[in-house]
């Protein structure tokens, strides 16, 4: 694991009128690091999210990628960076094969970059990326329509978008929402391999058993502010985080 980290958020906040939506929140994370971030609905965790990758700015604070401060950049450029994302409410392309709405993420101004100003054959890459999420190659489920698509597959494309940018930090919101545990199951290698890969990722998740096996740090936000970090165990047993989130899951 790298020892700088790659992503720094210091102090950052945000205020929606007189709602402190999140308060103060400060963390780091390196490459080959999967950080958690978990707590009760409301509790400001799409809002870091939307920060850290630019979809609202923030009232307070500052994130540096890479060493550099981002928080003022909007979404594209902090794509070019090498940030990305998923959605927590899936919004594909619904009327185009599986496979097409990955086309416009391998023709990124990032991607073209890292491959020297060659795209090569996207339609290849688009099929391969599909492959690496879990879509059999053998078969037609790739070339169907999206809207034809189970909610697994969907989160699965989801997941291959944010990879086609070849990002150096992933945020995942709820990537395991609406999924059977067989579906969380074939996923998790695909996350852990992601990591040793050397990507850095941040998951927002309410499967905490799933979550814990595969993070290396939690954070809990309880009414926008940092109620707890540390390891799963140490999380589980604060009491402050049992009071405001864990109680009927930790006993």
């Amino acid at each position: 694991m790298d020892s700088l980290p790659l992503l720094i958020v210091t102090d950052i906040s945000k205020n929606f009128g007189g709602v402190k939506a999140v308060n103060k929140i400060s963390l780091d994370i390196r490459k080959g690091e999967l950080m958690g971030v978990i707590g009760p609905n409301g509790s400001g965790k799409t809002t870091l999210a939307n920060l850290i990758t630019g979809f609202v700015k923030p009232s307070h604070g500052t994130i540096a990628f890479h060493g550099t401060n981002i928080q003022h950049l909007p979404p594209h450029s902090r794509v070019r960076l090498g940030i990305a994302r998923t959605f927590q409410m899936v919004k594909p392309f619904y009327q185009l094969p599986a496979y097409k709405n990955l086309i416009i993420p391998l023709c990124s101004p990032r991607v073209k970059k890292l491959a020297g100003g060659e795209y090569g054959d996207r339609d290849d890459m688009a099929l391969d990326l599909l492959e690496e999420v879990g879509f059999e190659r053998d078969s037609r489920v790739a070339y169907k329509p999206a809207s034809t698509l189970p909610q697994g597959y969907l989160k699965r494309l989801e997941l291959a978008k944010a990879i086609a940018l070849h990002p150096d930090l992933i945020i995942l919101d709820e990537l395991f929402s609406g999924l059977s545990l067989a579906e969380v199951a074939s996923i998790i290698p695909i996350i852990e391999k992601l990591k040793y890969q050397g990507k850095a990722i941040i998951m927002i998740e309410h499967r905490l058993k799933e979550l814990f096996r595969i993070a290396d740090s939690i954070i809990v936000l309880n009414y926008g502010e940092k109620i707890a970090q540390g390891n799963a165990v140490d999380v589980m047993n604060s009491d402050a985080v049992k009071k405001a989130y864990l109680g009927a899951e930790v006993g």
